[in-house]
């Protein structure tokens, strides 16, 4: 099996774990841990914890000192996307093909559900008793700020509906939205190596900005060129709802050069680490060539 599909089974294995041992007193608690797994185990690419177990694999770090850093970061995405399809965000009915969770169990219990998971994805971490706690304090640290970068960001892009914007200004709305959690996915995979040089975490920073704004672009990209069923939610979204994306701005051409380039920069900043990058290389090739 690829490894990369292992990476996925296991953080699959350990968010249904996770939720699983949620101990319910009451039905209104069984029912809240039933909205959260419907959305979390509904699928999805995971290509953020993979990341983190991609990272943290470079520097020779046990595997299951990563799960609970991995689940963490999907987690607090999940979390997002619930709260990003609310009728109040973006207003988006389907997600991993099947009706997004606001649509099955009503708005209040949707916004519930992602404050759980939210909290829920912290307390994974303060817990985990493989991680030292001066470790703790900075993935926490990290992640309570990215957290609020993506918040940030999601803030920013309903203020620009139906407006026109610049590029610079649409950089910096995707540096937060997406790019902070992508950073932060990098970035624990690195922190988990207590020896890490400044160097390499240098190199990885820069490395992570520059994929997460590349994934941006391309979701817009694809957000236009694929279907329904193989982005598993709505077609055209963006301009459909008047937000301002790459493609609009930039146009198709134009957009698919620029992540590719993104991309491109990625890949070259990696050959520096003071460890074989080819792992993380070939997941950069991956992403750049996704279809959704």
């Amino acid at each position: 099996m690829e490894i990369l599909e292992v990476y996925r089974e296991r953080v699959n294995s350990h968010l249904e774990n996770y939720l699983s041992s949620i101990s319910p007193d009451n039905s209104y608690q069984s029912e809240l841990n039933h909205i959260m797994k419907y959305s979390v185990l509904a699928g999805g690419k995971r290509f953020r914890p993979i990341l983190t177990y991609t990272v943290a694999n470079l520097f020779g770090i046990d595997v299951k000192k990563v799960d609970s850093s991995a689940c963490a970061i999907e987690l607090i995405h999940i979390y997002s996307l619930i709260h990003d399809d609310l009728p109040s965000m973006d207003d988006d009915d389907i997600r991993h093909n099947q009706p997004s969770s606001h649509k099955v169990y009503g708005e209040a219990q949707a916004i519930l559900a992602g404050d759980a998971l939210q909290a829920l994805a912290f307390e994974i971490i303060a817990s985990d008793h493989l991680t030292s706690p001066d470790i703790k304090v900075k993935l926490l640290s990290l992640l309570s700020l990215s957290a609020f970068k993506m918040a940030e960001g999601q803030s920013i892009d309903l203020s620009i509906v139906s407006k026109e914007v610049d590029i610079d200004l649409l950089n910096n709305l995707h540096k937060k939205k997406t790019g902070a959690l992508l950073n932060c996915s990098v970035m624990f995979g690195a922190i988990l190596n207590p020896y890490i040089s400044k160097k390499d975490l240098s190199i990885l920073d820069s490395f992570s900005n520059h994929i997460g704004l590349a994934y941006q672009v391309q979701d817009d990209v694809l957000d236009v060129t694929t279907s329904d069923e193989v982005l598993g939610k709505r077609q055209n979204s963006d301009s459909e709802k008047n937000k301002p994306s790459y493609p609009s701005i930039l146009g198709l051409d134009g957009s698919v050069k620029k992540y590719e380039s993104l991309y491109q920069e990625a890949l070259d900043e990696i050959v520096f680490l003071s460890v074989d990058e080819k792992p993380l290389k070939n997941l950069t090739v991956k992403l750049m060539k996704r279809s959704f």
